[in-house]
């Protein structure tokens, strides 16, 4: 087995401006940094440097994602507004008003996207078994007409358009474990029947009443969109429990040829825009999970591209432990401060995220 990484310098380059979490600065917001700041990501492929793991990983090369891959996801007039902003000296906007990006912010997002397209070839032709691509800016919340929620182009839904376009019977499901729903690559598919996508997301977070069991898709494409949305508080068992009760019994369903999962790592207890309290080791095992039904199912192919998660310190933990259980590299980077979190009650499988989590396997129709 062997596991591909994409990483590049310039991601760490892309600019969110001097704001103070999601305020501008002014005379009552103090000028500080974007809760989208390279310190998570860079922290993270530092770790992955320093704990050895790099040296068994297989780097893969981001090339920049052509004009013609981002419009078979986004409008036209999406992608000229962000080449327009772009070239300001300032930058732009994303589009709600909250995802700044800096100058030549196009050529850094197209490169995101490009890496993901990388990172999901190199699966698909079997240069690797399965990969992670540590892009950035991330990608899940940007909408064919519009980015938002610090995403500029829908870099999995670009992926997965690039894989298609070269087999069009390619048959795809997304497991978007971010903290926020997966909104902007469920609306690039949604009449899509060859792709599957599935959220689990805290309830009704971002974007605010987005990512409801009652949105299935549409038209040839109904039924094709699955949404777990877990109450506040849920953690390691709520979280494996909706992947034991959903998402396993949805996949092996579909028989994908390959699972894309848009990885967020804002779940995590220590996550300041999420409230849940998923650790470490339960995306280690969220995992082993996905990585087990994907070798049942579609040869263990798995691509994983970076969303959210802005805990400096704590993101680069769960992500080298997800990496560790992909490439079956043993490393151990969870210091014992942290290890007590694993046994918090907040672990245990509540009644509430039981009823939830049936609610959604109901929806679904499993």
């Amino acid at each position: 087995m062997t596991t591909g990484y994409v990483w590049n310098e310039l991601y760490g380059w892309h600019h969110t401006g001097s704001y103070a979490g999601l305020l501008p600065p002014s005379l009552i917001s103090q000028p500080y940094q974007h809760f989208e700041s390279p310190e998570s990501k860079q922290r993270f492929h530092s770790l992955v440097e320093t704990s050895g793991l790099a040296k068994h990983l297989v780097r893969i090369d981001a090339v920049p994602a052509t004009d013609e891959d981002i419009l078979r996801a986004h409008t036209p007039e999406h992608l000229a507004r962000i080449k327009s902003e772009s070239a300001l000296p300032k930058g732009g906007d994303a589009g709600d008003g909250t995802s700044p990006f800096g100058f030549q912010g196009f050529e850094i997002a197209a490169l995101a996207a490009g890496g993901s397209i990388a990172a999901l070839n190199a699966v698909l032709d079997g240069t690797v078994t399965n990969s992670y691509a540590l892009v950035r800016p991330p990608g899940h919340h940007a909408r064919p007409e519009t980015g938002m929620g610090f995403c500029i182009f829908a870099n999995a839904s670009i992926a997965i358009k690039h894989a298609q376009a070269a087999n069009p019977d390619l048959r795809v499901v997304t497991v978007d474990w971010d903290v926020h729903h997966g909104n902007g690559t469920q609306a690039v598919f949604y009449d899509d029947p060859s792709v599957l996508t599935i959220s689990l997301h805290q309830d009704d977070l971002f974007p605010r009443d987005s990512g409801r069991i009652t949105e299935r898709g549409e038209g040839a494409g109904e039924g094709f969109a699955i949404n777990v949305p877990l109450p506040a508080g849920t953690g390691n068992g709520g979280y494996l429990h909706a992947i034991h009760e959903v998402v396993i019994p949805a996949i092996r369903r579909f028989a994908p040829d390959v699972i894309v999962v848009p990885s967020g790592f804002d779940a995590s207890a220590y996550d300041p825009l999420g409230r849940m309290s998923v650790t470490a080791s339960g995306y280690r095992a969220m995992t082993r999970l996905l990585m087990d039904v994907a070798e049942e199912v579609c040869g263990g192919r798995i691509m994983m591209t970076h969303e959210g998660g802005y805990s400096p310190t704590y993101v680069p933990l769960c992500g080298v432990s997800v990496l560790s259980e992909m490439s079956g590299v043993p490393v151990d980077v969870i210091h014992e401060v942290y290890t007590g979190y694993d046994t918090m009650p907040e672990q245990v499988l509540s009644p509430w995220q039981s009823d939830a989590i049936a609610a959604a396997r109901a929806a679904a129709q499993i």
